[in-house]
């Protein structure tokens, strides 16, 4: 799959647990023009990987109430004198007074009584899910947004000879929705959700999402919303009440694809959107969506959870180096500018960062980005918050793991450990866990605790949702034979 980034986009990752997993585009910006990204090399550390993988690059009408007593009754009534009958007995009776029309096209009120309307109750509105049916494709980079989209509509009656003012008789702020509505979340949610503009030195970027971890003013988003703009460049965040404020970073994981901003001259008050449990997920659980779609802020959309698990790998359009997720999967639309955004669940809790999109479009780099096909992926929250605790304490990032090269090829039945490491170093380091555990190159990687390992990225991804220190099981072929292995997780370091 492809991270949000704009212009790039990615390879799909067959569905769990035969598919290998999808290569994404990191969203960016604005699409950039240029030549497709360079092939990944045969070999990446599964502990650092490196390696470009292959993929390609994208990545009611206002009523007014009737008052019974206006216009109505005010005099007492008096019947019409009885009317003669006329010298032509055939043109009795008279035909009937002259009334005028009425707008509504309804009938008019019985002659000399009082009109009677019924007010108009509102309309409750019922939140449906569509389950949208799976098919794999080329990734498409969903995180950066491009040019700002709006619309207006203005309506005069010509013809008329003079003017009417209609006023609705309920405003949206007279409405109240129930906390477990899709509004209701919407509402609760949306003023603790940014918008992020990243400019990079040069004057490029673009748009993405960000959303407020703590009161301190640190914002949660990811590292290729922010990746263009963090070393030299400006950034800015806007909530939804159109209040802007500077930004700088804390720290990004560039493999995690995870990163820190602190706003600058934070605002007191702020509410931090609550965390869910991404472990206790079920296919099939409700979600939402906020951030903005090319640029357009402040949206909301709906969905489920189509699929757990789902290996992701993904770079971000402006280095040769990837990302890997072990994603949640959710048909929720998602598009180019939502990254960094949100995914809730149907309490308001977040469980996902919205990261990446897969598409039909097979275009390179510079062609125009496609949209949401209701292919959607996020970051498990639990392993967002783990980076994010690591990068405001540090602002480094720390990984897991094994001390181990695996290739980035698809369809081995698993992840082969390589014959030597990046620059003709050892592909199994040595006294690292995996040579502690017996473990050498050649060996296909097949296990990963339960989990079925189909390839180089689908290890990598599962071995980042754990931590350094946490004993795992691998499970490997050597010469035909299963056997398995213990180890204790290594780690490293910031981004190679």
């Amino acid at each position: 799959m492809s991270t949000e980034n704009e212009g790039n986009e990615g390879t799909a990752v067959p569905s769990v647990p035969s598919a290998p997993p999808v290569p994404a585009a990191a969203p960016e910006g604005t699409p950039q023009e240029g030549p497709p990204a360079p092939q990944a090399p045969p070999a990446v550390p599964a502990d650092a990987p490196t390696a470009q993988v292959p993929a390609e690059t994208y990545q009611e009408g206002a009523g007014q109430s009737a008052d019974p007593s206006a216009g109505h009754g005010q005099y007492p009534y008096a019947p019409p004198s009885p009317q003669q009958p006329p010298a032509d007995p055939a043109a009795w009776p008279p035909p009937p007074p002259t009334v005028p029309s009425y707008a509504d096209g309804g009938a008019p009120p019985a002659w000399g009584a009082p009109a009677h309307s019924e007010p108009e109750h509102p309309r409750k509105r019922r939140a449906s899910g569509l389950v949208a049916a799976v098919a794999v494709a080329a990734l498409v980079a969903g995180g950066v947004g491009g040019a700002l989209g709006y619309w207006a509509a203005d309506s005069n009656d010509s013809g008329s000879s003079g003017s009417t003012t209609v006023a609705a008789s309920n405003s949206p702020k007279d409405f109240k929705r129930a906390a477990g509505t899709v509004a209701g979340v919407a509402a609760s949610a949306l003023p603790s959700v940014v918008t992020i503009d990243a400019q990079s030195g040069d004057g490029e970027g673009g748009t993405g999402t960000g959303f407020v971890y703590d009161k301190e003013g640190h914002i949660l988003t990811n590292n290729h919303v922010v990746a263009s703009a963090a070393d030299s460049g400006q950034l800015t965040a806007t909530f939804s009440n159109g209040k802007k404020y500077d930004a700088e970073v804390v720290g990004r994981a560039q493999g995690y694809d995870v990163a820190v901003l602190k706003l600058k001259n934070a605002p007191d008050g702020l509410t931090p959107l609550a965390l869910g449990d991404s472990d206790k997920v079920a296919v099939g659980d409700s979600t939402i969506a906020i951030g903005a779609p090319f640029g357009l802020s402040n949206t909301v959309t709906t969905g489920i959870i189509s699929a757990k698990d789902r290996p992701v790998a993904s770079g971000d359009g402006s280095s040769n180096k990837n990302s890997y997720m072990s994603a949640l999967q959710t048909d929720a639309s998602i598009n180019p500018g939502n990254s960094g955004g949100p995914l809730l669940d149907a309490g308001g809790a977040v469980i996902g960062i919205n990261s990446a999109i897969q598409s039909t479009s097979g275009g390179g780099v510079g062609q125009s980005q496609a949209g949401s096909i209701g292919l959607g992926f996020a970051i498990p929250v639990n392993q967002a918050k783990n980076v994010a605790e690591q990068l405001i304490k540090t602002g480094q990032p720390v990984y897991p793991v094994i001390g181990a090269t695996v290739t980035m090829e698809e369809k081995t039945g698993g992840a082969v450990i390589s014959d030597e490491g990046a620059g003709g170093t050892p592909a199994v380091t040595p006294n690292g866990p995996a040579a502690q555990a017996g473990l050498k190159a050649g060996d296909v990687i097949t296990k990963f605790n339960d989990t079925t390992v189909e390839s180089g990225p689908t290890l990598i991804g599962e071995i980042w949702t754990h931590k350094p220190g946490d004993k795992v099981t691998l499970t490997y072929k050597r010469d035909g034979r299963t056997a398995t292995a213990e180890l204790t997780l290594g780690e490293r370091k910031g981004d190679s």
